[in-house]
This record gives structure tokens, C-alpha cells and sequence, in this order.
């Protein structure tokens, strides 16, 4: 049976998740930061259309990408290697949030509304949540945001306006925490294009174990500085 949450009540424990859909915990509460900082260290994630209630999600088995597993396509690589791009961090959060909202092609619409954007807007502005930009020309080509505790990364939305450019974001993002001493990037559902850079699936138990050591582990301070380096 679904929990439904009143605004401060405490999650029920992962186990209890549904299998069909698969990972579906709760409904109801609150997109506050405490709410969303507790359900990210307990494995747990929202996701739901505009205008319905919360959905809280703790699939089993967990896509994630550990940072020294990263795949690099040939073809990538031969684009990062012409460094025709500059990656920024959190200089342009609500743009980078705004173009991950925007429905993808061949889509009606989009799980990331108004009310998300203000939460992890929130979350950002506690050093929490980060935008990781490809700006090309002087301008925004593409990116990802996502959220970070200790040193633990769940990814959430990238987006792309340049071919590319929310990969090369990508590949940046996973190298600079690779020399951040990051355990996991925590990529949610099992994608294509996620398993071509090397996620892979794993059991929640596991993916759960990683993150209690993790997200106890001293956090990088704020703000985030990307090395130059990255790309040989």
C-alpha cells in the first residue's frame, strides 16, 4: 500500500517501495530543503507531472555511473579534444534548470515544474545543488544540475542547445569528481545514453550501503572550481 506523507511525517523505509511501478515509496508532503536533503541521503527522489501530488521513488536496482568507471565514446572524445567550449559552474543555475524543463522532442510536456524549479533553486542557493554549463561564443549551449552531499552526486536533468554540449558538461562533471574523491554518481532510472558513459545498474541495498559512508564524508567546499586540466 502507497504511504501518503503529511508535511513533516518521516518516510517509510525503502523496503516498503512498490515493485510495479518500480520504486514507487510515497505521495504527499513537501519539496521543502529539509525534505528533499533527508530523502536524497536515504536513496529517495520526486518525480511526478505538474499538477499531480509528489511522488517519492527508490527504484531497485539503482542506475548509477561510479566515477572511475567513465566511457568516453571515441566520437566525444574527439569533440572535448577540440576545447572549442568553456565549462562553467553555478553561474547561471536558473537558466540551466530552465532548459532542462523545456519539453524534449516528440514530448507534450515536462516532470520539471514550476514548483521543482523553486525547490532546487533553493537548494542551490544552500551550495546543495549545481549547474554544470557548456557555454560556447560566449553563450549557454547546454548543461546538467544536480545535487551533492558529501561525496555523493545525484544526477537530475541536462539539457542541450549545441550538439554535444550537454555531454561535454557531463564528462567534466564526472573527471572533476573523480579528483574530488566522489563514490557514485546516483544516475536514478536505467538509460541508453546514461550506459553508454558506463552506468550501470546495481541493487538498492548496495547503492544504499555507499551512500550512508558517502554522504557522511567531508562535502567539497563551496563554490565549486573545476580543474582545467581535465581533458588530456
Amino acid at each position: 500500500m502507497l504511504t501518503w506523507l503529511s508535511d513533516d511525517e518521516d518516510f517509510p523505509a525503502v523496503c516498503k517501495a512498490l515493485r510495479d511501478p518500480d520504486g514507487l515509496l510515497a505521495a504527499g508532503g513537501v519539496l521543502s530543503p529539509a525534505r528533499l536533503v533527508d530523502a536524497y541521503s536515504r536513496g529517495i527522489f520526486p518525480w511526478y507531472n505538474p499538477g499531480d501530488p509528489i511522488l517519492w521513488w527508490s527504484p531497485d536496482p539503482r542506475m548509477v555511473l561510479f566515477p572511475q568507471e567513465l566511457v568516453v565514446q571515441r566520437s566525444l572524445a574527439k569533440v572535448l579534444r577540440k576545447r572549442h567550449y568553456e565549462i562553467r559552474v553555478d553561474t547561471v543555475f536558473a537558466e540551466v534548470i530552465a532548459g532542462c524543463s523545456k519539453p524534449r522532442a516528440g514530448q507534450s510536456g515536462t516532470w520539471i515544474s514550476a514548483e521543482m524549479i523553486a525547490a532546487y533553486t533553493r537548494l542551490h542557493q544552500m551550495g546543495v545543488a549545481h549547474s554544470i554549463e557548456t557555454w560556447i561564443d560566449g553563450r549557454l549551449a547546454g548543461g546538467l544540475y544536480g545535487i551533492a552531499l558529501g561525496r555523493a552526486f545525484y544526477g537530475e536533468s541536462m539539457f542541450t542547445l549545441v550538439p554535444d554540449a550537454s555531454k561535454i558538461a557531463f564528462v567534466h562533471l564526472v573527471r572533476q569528481l573523480q579528483r574530488w574523491d566522489f563514490g557514485v554518481i546516483d544516475c536514478q532510472m536505467n538509460t541508453p545514453h546514461l550506459a553508454r558513459f558506463g552506468a550501470r545498474e546495481i541493487p538498492r541495498a548496495d547503492f544504499l550501503a555507499q551512500l550512508n559512508n558517502l554522504i557522511n564524508l567531508p562535502a567539497v567546499l563551496t563554490p565549486w572550481r573545476f580543474d582545467h586540466d581535465l581533458i588530456e
